[in-house]
C-alpha cells in the first residue's frame, strides 16, 4: 500500500512558485524541493520535469483551452455568442497568467520556456481565424477576411489586456470584461452577420 502524499501538488506549486519567482528560469529542482519539504525524487515522480512545474506555476497549460472550446462550437450554438464567451475565456485566462508572466520577465533572465510557448497570441489569432473560416463555409456568417477579422477581435482584447492589466489608470477602476466583449462584437457583428 503506498503511503498518503502529505505534501499536496499545491504545495509544491505554490513553493516552486517561491523560488521561480526569486531565482527565475535558472532555479534548481533540488532547491523546489527543498522549499517544499519534499526529495528531488517526489518532486520528479509529480512533475516529469523542472519544464513541467514551469508551466503549471505560470498556468501555461490552462491558457489556451479557449481555443478548444471555440473549435468545438464550429456549427452549434449561435455564433456572436460562441465569440463573445471565446473572448470572455481568453480574458479570465490570460487575467491570471500575466501576473505571472510579467514576475518572471522581471527577473531579466533569458527563459527557455517562453521559447517553448512560441508566439501565443499568433496561435490564439490563428485559431479565431480557423473558426471563423469554418462558419463562413457552414454559411452561418457572411464571407469575411477570417485573417483581418480575427487581428481586430484579438488586437481589441489584447489592447484591453495592456491597459487594463499591465498598465492600469490608477485614476479610474477598470472596464468591465463583459462590457468590453459585448462593444466589440458590437462593432464586428454587423460585418459578420449573415
Amino acid at each position: 500500500m503506498a503511503r498518503p502524499r502529505i505534501i499536496s501538488d499545491e504545495q509544491i506549486t505554490a513553493a516552486a512558485r517561491e523560488v521561480f519567482l526569486e531565482h527565475g528560469f535558472s532555479a534548481t529542482t533540488a532547491e523546489i524541493a527543498r522549499r517544499a519539504g519534499i526529495s528531488e525524487g517526489t518532486l520528479f515522480k509529480r512533475f516529469p520535469s523542472k519544464e513541467d512545474i514551469f508551466e503549471e506555476v505560470v498556468g501555461l497549460r490552462e491558457a489556451p483551452r479557449w481555443r478548444e472550446h471555440l473549435n468545438a462550437q464550429v456549427g452549434c450554438g449561435d455564433v456572436r455568442r460562441n465569440l463573445e464567451r471565446a473572448a470572455l475565456e481568453l480574458l479570465e485566462a490570460a487575467a491570471r497568467l500575466l501576473p505571472n508572466l510579467m514576475l518572471m520577465f522581471s527577473r531579466g533572465q533569458a527563459n527557455p520556456m517562453l521559447m517553448k510557448i512560441d508566439n501565443p497570441m499568433r496561435e490564439d489569432t490563428q485559431a479565431v481565424a480557423s473558426y471563423l473560416r469554418a462558419e463562413v463555409a457552414l454559411g452561418r456568417i457572411r464571407p469575411v477576411d477570417a485573417d483581418v477579422t480575427a487581428l481586430l477581435w484579438m488586437g481589441a482584447l489584447t489592447q484591453y489586456l495592456h491597459l487594463e492589466h499591465l498598465m492600469p489608470d490608477p485614476h479610474r477602476p477598470p472596464m468591465d470584461t463583459g462590457r468590453l466583449v459585448r462593444g466589440v462584437m458590437d462593432v464586428l457583428w454587423p460585418g459578420l452577420e449573415p
